[in-house]
């Protein structure tokens, strides 16, 4: 019987530079579960690979002195190298620059141009070269870019557009019905309400202020804007051909089964590549999950810190499946990790070292003493051995349940647990005792056997984790690889076996201050900070006269919520506010109109002066002011509280 195919894939990496342990966080995380797939019986197509188009690429080589293609030919080599060190299983590693993608990213545009799904206009709005994204004023936080708070600019240029609305209610639809598509729940409702349901702006799809991108054949002073070029990568890996005629791989692996990216592209995923794949006539993946980040302990890895951990540095001190294990143990399934070199210790000691490497080391060394390393299973049971069975064999259908939720710390936790059971057991059947006693050595033999099942079984789940653990372990008990309808019973064990004569050490415990050393002589010397610069100077106005504490005393400041508003009628700058301060309503009459609706001021939570004598303005009654900011050029922006207070509460 065929086997079902399963298609997973990581968000390319983008090749601005070396990745760090967070960005190879994903690809171990892929590996794991396109490993999984594989042990269950599935036909897994595992894609990862390298986005290597945009104007920071354009700027980072122009710094370097070299070609955008030469810079990402060594960075996407120096990415694939660490994706190897990983002992990760892709089946395919696409980059951007592939001739092939390139030549149909191409037609998608033209196909989607000739459908009318993109046109031609002008964009104007603030841009993050980082995100490579344009966002308008209301979008920005704090001025700054939204999605990675660096700084934004002002651009204005000609640019195609592509047509999200006209997809919107089909997609708000789509994730209605599939509750499982944007995984975790938290991640769908932030995309539901924070962007989906306040309505959707055509996206920008090409750029004409650098070179370094896909060209528009058809007009070729435009760049294929990185979102449709990244995001193709999906379906282009696979032989998608825009005209029909798609590779077998498309055929029999499309749609997705698992898009596999960090929470802070989720947007992308989960908005603009459905749509795109709607507008295409082509089905949509079935999950996307937005993993959380592995961050440093002490923050957010950074260059000029000094604090930034690569994969390859943890691989020198700890092992190749020692680093799999951490960053895949120590993931919540919806809250950003943490790692650091004094956890990192802790684990290797604690988990791999005592918990898994003494466990089969004692069991190891326990079956050369007393028998010369021949296991055989007498079947002199007890309950204490039943209990180890069950819980040996349920763990198979824990370690499932988990990953099919794609929890995979809980699936290693679920396997850990086992190994735990086992240290327990030796310390409840005590074999030093047993082999003290001559009519025992049947039971003994029989708690060795069961040992060394357990432990195979173990062994067996941990392989899509720790593939080389898994090997080493099962070569040590001279016990062949298992699959997993294998372990739907206890005693697969071949009995007369004879294990290995001088157990391997798998993880050897280390000291952490002789780790922090090497740590010190690894790690470069922090790059030193940039002289800051006053990007916003703010502005200086006429000083007037000084106040003493009781003068200020005497304005008497509360929070109003503006519940209705209104224009004042023939006056071009008034708006007329019905303003609720503790139990009364106040109506207040400000020159706001050039800068607010009545529709925006509804709700807002505003500053007022309410011991200000009542005035006519444009002969309506104001009964106190509205506190606003003003900048060099008039604009104004009204004061409002930090954090959410009740109407009537006094200002001080």
């Amino acid at each position: 019987m065929a086997k079902k195919p399963y298609y997973i894939t990581t968000a390319i990496a983008y090749t601005s530079g070396k990745p760090h342990i967070g960005n190879t966080y994903e690809i171990v995380l892929a590996d794991s579960i396109a490993r999984y797939k594989r042990f269950v019986g599935y036909d897994v197509r595992f894609q990862t690979g390298t986005d290597e188009h945009g104007q920071k690429i354009e700027e980072k080589a122009a710094e370097a002195g070299i070609s955008p293609k030469e810079f990402v030919d060594q960075t996407a080599g120096e990415i694939k190298r660490i994706w190897d060190l990983m002992n990760t299983s892709y089946d395919k590693f696409i980059r951007t620059t592939d001739p092939e993608h390139e030549k149909q990213v191409q037609k998608i545009f033209k196909k989607l141009y000739d459908k009318g799904d993109i046109y031609k206009g002008e964009y104007e709005g603030m841009y993050c070269t980082p995100c490579e994204s344009f966002f308008t004023e209301s979008q920005l936080v704090d001025g700054k870019c939204p999605d990675c708070g660096r700084e934004v600019k002002p651009a204005k240029e000609e640019a195609y557009f592509f047509k999200m609305s006209k997809y919107q209610q089909k997609l708000i639809d789509h994730i209605n019905k599939n509750p499982e598509f944007i995984q975790p729940e938290s991640r769908k409702n932030e995309m539901m309400n924070n962007f989906l349901l306040p309505g959707l702006q055509d996206l920008c799809v090409s750029r004409t202020s650098f070179k370094w991108g896909i060209p528009v054949d058809f007009d070729p002073k435009h760049v294929i804007y990185v979102w449709i070029d990244a995001l193709t990568n999906y379906i282009t890996g696979l032989g998608f051909d825009a005209d029909g005629r798609h590779d077998r791989l498309y055929m029999k692996y499309w749609p997705c089964d698992l898009h596999l990216i960090g929470k802070d592209i989720l947007r992308f995923h989960t908005i603009y590549w459905p749509i795109m794949l709607m507008a295409l006539d082509l089905p949509l993946p079935k999950q996307v999950f937005g993993h959380p980040w592995l961050i440093q302990s002490d923050g957010k890895m950074s260059k000029s810190r000094g604090n930034v951990i690569y994969a390859d540095d943890l691989v020198e001190l700890f092992g190749v499946d020692a680093v799999r294990y951490f960053v895949l143990h120590e993931m919540p399934f919806e809250n950003d990790g943490v790692i650091s070199w004094e956890l990192m210790v802790e684990r290797l000691n604690s988990d791999l070292a005592n918990t898994l490497g003494n466990l089969v080391n004692r069991t190891i060394s326990m079956s050369n003493k007393y028998f010369d390393g021949v296991v055989t299973n007498k079947k002199v049971n007890e309950d204490v051995d039943k209990e180890l069975m069950d819980y040996a064999l349920d763990t198979r259908i824990r370690v499932s349940k988990a990953m099919d939720k794609l929890r995979v710390a809980d699936a290693m936790t679920e396997i850990f647990n086992l190994f735990k059971r086992c240290n327990k057991y030796i310390d409840e059947t005590m074999p030093w005792a047993l082999a003290k006693e001559e009519d025992k050595m049947d039971r003994l033999a029989t708690v060795l056997y069961n040992l060394v099942e357990s432990i195979i079984i173990g062994a067996t789940l941990l392989e899509p984790y720790m593939p080389e653990t898994s090997e080493k372990i099962l070569a040590q008990l001279n016990a062949p690889k298992r699959k997993v309808n294998d372990l739907v019973r206890f005693g697969g064990y071949k009995s007369g076996t004879k294990v290995t004569e001088t157990p391997e050490i798998l993880f050897a415990r280390l000291d952490l201050d002789e780790v922090m050393k090497k740590v010190e002589e690894m790690m470069p010397e922090p790059e030193p900070e940039p002289e800051p610069v006053d990007e916003n100077p703010g502005i200086d106005i006429e000083k007037k006269e000084e106040i003493s504490i009781d003068d200020f005393a005497k304005v008497q400041l509360q929070v109003g919520e503006v519940i209705a508003c209104e224009e004042v009628p023939k006056s071009k700058k008034l708006l007329c506010s019905q303003v609720k301060i503790g139990s009364e309503v106040r109506q207040i009459v400000s020159g706001i109109k050039a800068h607010y609706s009545p529709e925006d001021m509804v709700g807002k939570k505003v500053v007022v002066v309410t011991n200000l004598k009542p005035a006519k303005l444009a002969g309506v009654e104001s009964q106190g002011m509205i506190l606003c900011a003003e900048d060099a050029e008039g604009n104004l922006a009204l004061v409002t509280t930090e954090k959410e207070v009740p109407h009537g509460a006094e200002i001080r």
